[in-house]
């Protein structure tokens, strides 16, 4: 999980009254009729224009990569890394390089059997050619070159050679190297073979740079696809996946600058040593990892589960290498034959009464980390984003393959069946207590809206798009926060004390908790598989705690809450953190404000006299504050920082939390030992 600093939308100037002027009144809209010529304007097909070739794509990016900032930026390698791992799934590669040049350009090279360097009959172009200027052309389309693939639409590399203003192709072949360039989508040159080269081996290398006139940042995240790379690994047994960046070789004058980053990635056990990592810092319930693989009509069926001491249900699902976070048919044929496997196993080993109900789906999920992938040849997904896999006959295939795994395999092992049983009874057990206590909160008003929390000082604004709540630390800066807001789209949740650490607590104890309750009703979405975001009251939710060890922890307790039982909250980008100033700097009349160390030193480094008889005041807390000193440091948005809670790697983020609040105490020490030296601490 990572924080990033946030633009935030300007706010109304302020009146003399405290409140801010609201523009155009009651959602008032202006209309026009369009065109120059009004609403009776002749429109004939002559106003019907038609983009050729790869014109569209440079038109309208973000119809083909999502986007033009950095996550599009990312899409470029993503869709020529996926036809190398469409490659190795065929069974014709296992090995693919990354690497980002200094330049700001990247390659990515495959020892696979490389694009076909012939003449393409329909096009009278090469095979390279067409691949890489014609949109809807490749491997993908029943041609038998591929019998499943990770692209949907098999536009990959004529995107990315439309959207780069420079692209070079080497194909190695069994008759020599052969070489193209190409300049935003269009051949510099024609498809030659290299004359005296002999390759080693076969396959494919595509360096690019992509078009700075397309994107908003050329700056690429090594973490991020670091990331991307280890999960693909994961997904594709005993494919190597090596990652090189060499942007730290070289400054912008030609010196050294440091060392190149780099990662490696192989995995013999692919999927299962990928459960393994998802229960790092967790204690399993059984030694290893229970394995399905199968072939059934044509869709290669693959799934790896543990149990561990948890209460969290870890499962991530993919198809063809692409992972659906929001599920579809294939995780839902896993969870109806995991539940139906383990209600007949309990059945048999006489774990269940037969006056007993039947364990639930949730209770069957308790402590589990999952992995379910599917590789078929037409994946149908839900959404330009590929979220959700739609293949409705993939869930009967998923759920009978797995089902005859794992009912046999606890035959064969009542020990690890036992356990996994108890842990679900005892789950059924606590979901029972949690619905006590959620019927009685919500007879009382709290979880269903109809009463918001005393606390909460709401804004009078009813678009949720328009207001931001505040969760502030304590009952003083909670006070200070009230006094400094804006009353028409700021509203502040005071929180007494530090909250529950629902990492280490069953349902019905989170529930139990008032401020936790206080949170739910505020945000008004509900929580877990009953979480509605179109009940969402704000769509910034601002967590704003002091600038010490205490208000960091309280800080983490809502990060984990919300990760745990609001985690669409953080996809859709709706988590803040605000950014209070550590330090204030008074001389002769005039403050600056300086929100970290590292400026502070900055500061004092090129203000010397300014460091000399200034007045520097360190905030420890909001409540030192006066309320014009928050609203002009905090929270203004023409003037505050937020820094927006996202997540880069949902396993990695799932393992933080985990090893940080979770149960066992050797994981946590050794994160507290590895980043001693650099913590910051008020001694």
């Amino acid at each position: 999980m990572a924080r990033r600093r946030a633009k935030t939308t300007p706010a109304k100037p302020r009146t003399r009254n405290g409140m801010r002027s609201n523009g155009r009144r009651n959602g008032a809209k202006t209309r026009t009729n369009g065109g120059n010529g009004g609403p009776n304007s002749e429109y004939t097909a002559e106003h019907i224009q038609v983009l050729e070739g790869l014109e569209a794509v440079r038109r309208r990016p973000g119809m083909y990569i999502g986007s033009t900032d950095q996550r599009g930026l990312h899409h470029l390698i993503y869709e020529i890394v996926d036809n190398a791992i469409d490659e190795a799934m065929a069974g014709f590669c296992d090995r693919i390089d990354v690497t980002i040049h200094v330049d700001g350009s990247v390659s990515v090279e495959d020892n696979g059997r490389g694009i076909p360097v012939d003449k393409h009959e329909k096009t009278g172009l090469s095979a390279v050619e067409t691949v890489l200027t014609t949109l809807h052309a490749g491997g993908k389309f029943g041609g038998g070159g591929y019998k499943v693939s990770g692209g949907l639409h098999g536009v990959g590399a004529s995107v990315v050679n439309a959207l780069s203003s420079e692209l070079e192709v080497s194909v190695a072949t069994d008759k020599g190297l052969f070489r193209q360039t190409y300049e935003r989508g269009l051949p510099t040159s024609k498809l030659a073979k290299v004359r005296g080269a002999k390759p080693e081996h076969t396959g494919t290398t595509i360096r690019f740079l992509p078009d700075d006139q397309v994107f908003e940042t050329l700056d690429y995240d090594f973490d991020t696809l670091a990331t991307r790379f280890r999960e693909m690994a994961y997904l594709t047994r005993r494919t190597w996946i090596s990652f090189h960046d060499e942007r730290g070789l070289e400054s912008s004058n030609g010196t050294a600058a440091g060392e190149s980053h780099e990662r490696s990635y192989y995995f013999d056990s692919g999927i299962e040593a990928y459960v393994r990592h998802l229960n790092r810092g967790r204690t399993p319930l059984h030694p290893d990892p229970i394995h399905v693989s199968e072939e059934r009509e044509g869709i290669l069926i693959e799934s790896a589960l543990q149990y561990n001491s948890s209460f969290q249900d870890t499962s991530y699902s993919f198809a063809n290498c692409i992972h659906t976070i929001d599920g579809g048919s294939h995780l839902t044929g896993f969870r109806s034959a995991l539940t139906r496997a383990l209600n007949e196993y309990a059945r048999r080993a006489k774990l269940l009464k037969d006056e007993d109900p039947n364990l639930t789906g949730e209770d069957t999920r308790e402590g589990l980390s999952a992995v379910v992938s599917v590789k078929l040849a037409e994946p149908q997904f839900e959404g330009q984003t590929k979220t959700r896999l739609g293949n409705p006959e993939v869930k009967g295939l998923v759920e009978s393959a797995v089902a005859a795994r794992l009912g046999p395999l606890l035959d064969e092992n009542p020990s690890i069946g036992r356990r996994i049983i108890e842990k679900a009874v005892t789950a059924a057990r606590a979901r029972e207590a949690a619905r006590k206590a959620r019927d009685l909160v919500q007879r009382k008003g709290v979880l269903e809206g109809s009463m918001l929390p005393g606390k909460l000082a709401d804004c009078s604004e009813t678009d949720p798009e328009l207001s931001e709540l505040y969760l502030v630390e304590g009952d003083s800066a909670g006070g200070t926060a009230k006094a400094a807001r804006d009353r028409r789209t700021q509203a502040i949740l005071p929180l007494r004390g530090k909250i529950l650490n629902v990492e280490k607590a069953r349902l019905e104890k989170m529930l139990a908790n008032e401020a936790i309750r206080t949170i739910i009703t505020a945000v008004g979405t509900g929580f877990g598989e009953g979480y509605d975001d179109s009940k969402l009251r704000y769509h910034k939710i601002i967590i704003m705690t002091d600038a010490d060890v205490d208000g960091a922890h309280i800080r983490t307790l809502l990060l984990t809450f919300f990760w745990r039982y609001m985690p669409r909250l953080i996809e859709d980008g709706r988590l803040y953190v605000a950014q209070p100033p550590l330090y204030s700097l008074s001389h002769r009349g005039r403050t600056d404000w300086l929100f970290t160390e590292e400026e502070r030193e900055t500061f004092f480094e090129l203000n010397p006299k300014r460091a000399e008889s200034g007045n520097l005041q360190r905030y420890k807390g909001l409540g030192e504050m006066n309320a014009d000193q928050l609203w002009d440091t905090t929270m203004d948005p023409d003037r505050r920082s937020l820094l927006q809670v996202h997540v880069h790697d949902a396993a990695e983020a799932d393992e933080l939390f985990t090893r940080l609040m979770g149960d066992e105490v050797k994981p946590r020490r050794d994160f507290i030992i590895a980043r001693a030296l650099h913590a910051n601490l008020d001694v």
